[in-house]
């Protein structure tokens, strides 16, 4: 089959182009591109940029700042930010809570986050997982207590990205304990200057601090900041959990890593043809991949996900993995001299290769594991 894009479409995707590479600040661009730690004032700075221009959140309700595309331009769109090394805006913003509050909001929590969500004037964490309930995150045990017209929250989240930025929290809760599981989960929004909620950082495996615990100690919660009614949190979760379609295979982001280490490297590639062989195999994964996500978005229709969009988070996340292990290996020694600073003699984007490999080990785990990812494509593709 014959995949090209409308004349339309090429160019909705050439204005993308030009976009993300004149408006998004260069230097917020170059640490992207370079691998390098992005602050809470980059992230927050490209989202209002996106926003300034109807960009942060296209898949929203037009009502809301949407723009009512279809999957397939929107693919194009974040294939285009990507592979311009434009941050994605924050995932926690624009792909969970806000289609979220979109949907099961009320009309006061719409008109009160909404706008400042899309611009990232709220930043938000995602309190879902727990110590004994990550996989099984309906065996979730933080309780919320009604007391009066508030909510009385006590508990535990762990594995909660950059929640030390956050100012805000969408929780899971269970509010009663009496019914099946899934039943007795509800969703609280909880600013997190609430007295009793601490956060506590967890170190990485490459020494950086992207994850967090929370904690809940008698923190009130007004009854107003319930989203949807009580005991719709399951609900809601899914929702959440499966709003996310478009772009689970970072197609762009990956082209551009391995295009730089190509670049940087391009002479010692040349020299060796084993290393060149594995390059070539590498591009050609990439190219596959490319179709697959133009195929999936092009039969995805009416909300419905397309059910190789699986084959696209397993094997997005393997060439992820693969082409940051290729950087290690092209880095050598100088990949693990992360304190290396200013002023030394090693090539600057070698202390960089070892701790993207690092972290994008999670890349295996979250979105839905690559386990799960098989079990998925063994039912729903291959009707095992």
């Amino acid at each position: 089959m014959q995949l090209a894009l409308s004349a339309e479409d090429e160019a909705f995707r050439a204005e993308m182009r030009e976009f993300f590479t004149t408006q998004v600040p260069d230097d917020i661009r170059a640490a992207v591109i370079e691998g390098r730690e992005l602050s809470k004032e980059q992230i927050a700075g490209s989202m209002k940029v996106l926003d300034e221009h109807d960009l942060a959140a296209p898949h929203w309700p037009e009502e809301w700042g949407g723009r009512g595309w279809s999957d397939l331009r929107r693919h194009i769109y974040l294939d285009e930010m990507q592979a311009a090394g434009c941050p994605v805006p924050l995932a926690f913003n624009t792909s969970m809570i806000g289609p979220v509050l979109a949907q099961f909001g009320s009309q006061e929590q719409k008109e009160r986050f909404l706008a400042k969500t899309r611009n990232c004037e709220i930043w938000w964490s995602q309190g879902f997982s727990e110590p004994d309930a990550g996989s099984d995150l309906a065996s979730l045990r933080t309780t919320a207590v009604k007391d009066g017209d508030d909510w009385v929250v006590n508990g535990q989240k762990t594995w909660t990205t950059l929640g030390q930025y956050g100012d805000w929290i969408f929780t899971l809760v269970r509010t009663n304990p009496e019914v099946k599981k899934q039943a007795g989960i509800s969703m609280l929004l909880i600013d997190m200057t609430s007295p009793g909620l601490e956060v506590r950082p967890i170190e990485l495996i490459d020494g950086g601090h992207e994850v967090n615990e929370v904690w809940f100690e008698d923190v009130r919660v007004p009854g107003e900041n319930l989203v949807g009614e009580e005991g719709q949190g399951w609900t809601i979760a899914k929702f959440l959990l499966g709003n996310e379609r478009v772009g689970v295979a970072p197609v762009g982001a990956i082209k551009r890593h391995l295009a730089r280490l190509k670049e940087l490297n391009g002479e010692r590639i040349g020299a060796e043809p084993r290393l060149a062989a594995r390059v070539a195999e590498l591009e050609n994964e990439l190219l596959a991949l490319e179709l697959t996500a133009l195929r999936v978005v092009a039969h995805s229709s009416e909300g419905e996900p397309h059910p190789a969009s699986s084959v696209l988070k397993l094997k997005g996340t393997v060439l992820q993995q693969a082409v940051s292990e290729l950087g290690v290996d092209l880095a050598g020694p100088a990949s693990l001299a992360s304190g290396a600073g200013d002023g030394t003699a090693l090539p600057d984007w070698t202390p960089h290769t070892a701790p993207t490999y690092l972290n994008l080990r999670k890349a295996s785990i979250y979105g839905g594991s690559n386990e799960v990812q098989r079990q998925i494509i063994a039912r729903t593709i291959l009707g095992l």
